[in-house]
């Protein structure tokens, strides 16, 4: 642990050095002159909005508290961007978590039509039907460049909608966070056996999964996880990953940052829109309104990516010690999450079509990555 917990301090340090490097004047490497590229083509033209269409206000409720800028930002993004493709005339304001509704009561809100739309994870509602996992993420389920493939273009949205209508409800991605962490511990963990008894903030149906391991998990907002570390109420929390993680200060009161986050390997947040107000809108807003979600769901992810190496920096910079799950741990957990979807899968219908196709889908695009991707992968990291 001591070794790769170096290597990969090393690593970081290395990029932070290159980093600092190209911020000297020294002169750059002479190179040869190429030819300018072509140009790139230009962006399709945004969906025109005809004159006269209604003036339509919309409400959104966010599950995420304004500070942790990245994630309720996807919101922000769509608003925005609707508000200025329609002239103003589509305006959607956004509420953060508990302005009107609890955070984790976001889902709810639209389907009973208290607002119009919300910007959540359908996993938080596993309460109500395991199926709600799929739409943001399974226990060792697809990542998010494979979550994306498989909503857009591998027959998810139909699946998930298929689901989400028993709830009058539509939905569209609207970020990702990629793979997550394993979260902020305040002892470490080698064994299943040091598992037992610890209770952790864990959402979605890994806390299934880690409750068949001996954890007591707990469902808990974003903006109340930081106190409830502090006063021992709960020994671990997850939440995403070093930038939100550093900026909510998990590691001021648990060192041990863990990782993978194998119950999130692509987690995917959506806008949830009340179906019947879905259609009262204009055909040229319900347009401009999926434009603006794609947007919000590329730009999350990349923001994220950007974010995240620089505050794992400074997160090591400051004591955290970076731990990695054990071979028996996700060996036990990955047991445990077959055997919670094929006893889901024998009661629940919704969840068996759902499961068979998605499992189907994962079992290609795994095939697929660990060709090319993965070997790529492994040798540019091994030369960090």
């Amino acid at each position: 642990m001591q070794r790769r917990d170096f290597l990969v301090k090393a690593a970081l340090g290395t990029a932070a050095a290159s980093l600092a490097a190209c911020g000297r004047d020294e002169a750059p490497p002479a190179v040869e002159p190429v030819a300018a590229p072509a140009a790139p083509p230009e962006p399709p033209p945004a969906p025109a909005v005809q004159p006269g269409l209604p003036a339509i206000r919309w409400r959104l409720t966010s599950s995420f508290p304004r500070s942790l800028d990245t994630i309720f930002g996807g919101a922000e993004v769509l608003a925005n961007r609707v508000r200025a493709m329609t002239g103003g005339r589509f305006d959607i304001r956004v509420f953060q978590g508990g302005e009107i509704v609890p955070g984790l009561q976001a889902l709810d809100a639209v389907e009973q039509g208290t607002v119009e739309v919300a910007h959540t994870c359908s996993y938080y509602y596993v309460g109500k039907d395991k199926t709600f996992g799929f739409g943001t993420a399974m226990p060792f389920g697809l990542n998010a460049r494979q979550m994306n493939a498989w909503i857009y273009y591998g027959g998810g949205q139909e699946l998930l909608d298929d689901f989400y209508a028993n709830y009058r409800l539509l939905s569209f991605a609207g970020g990702n966070t990629g793979a997550q962490m394993g979260g902020w511990w305040r002892k470490t963990v080698a064994t299943v056996d040091d598992l037992k008894g610890i209770k952790m903030r864990i959402a979605g149906l890994g806390g299934a999964v880690f409750s068949e391991l001996g954890v007591v998990p707990q469902q808990i907002a974003g903006g109340d996880i930081y106190p409830a570390l502090e006063r021992g109420t709960i020994d671990a929390a997850e939440w995403v990953g070093p930038y939100d993680d550093e900026r909510l200060g998990f590691y001021k009161v648990a060192k041990n940052y863990y990782y993978p986050g194998w119950w999130e390997p692509g987690p995917t947040i959506h806008f949830f829109v009340n179906q019947a107000e879905w259609e009262k809108l204009p055909r040229e807003y319900q347009e401009v309104f999926r434009a603006a979600a794609y947007e919000a769901n590329v730009a999350m992810m990349a923001r994220y990516d950007h974010q995240n190496p620089i505050a794992l920096t400074k997160l090591l910079q400051s004591g955290v010690k970076l731990q990695e799950f054990s071979e028996p741990i996700l060996k036990a957990a990955y047991k445990a999450a077959q055997q919670i979807y094929a006893d889901e899968a024998k009661k629940n219908p919704a969840f068996k079509k759902i499961l068979t196709a998605y499992d189907k889908y994962r079992r290609s695009q795994n095939a697929w990555f660990s060709v090319a991707e993965n070997r790529m992968d492994v040798f540019l990291q091994s030369q960090a």
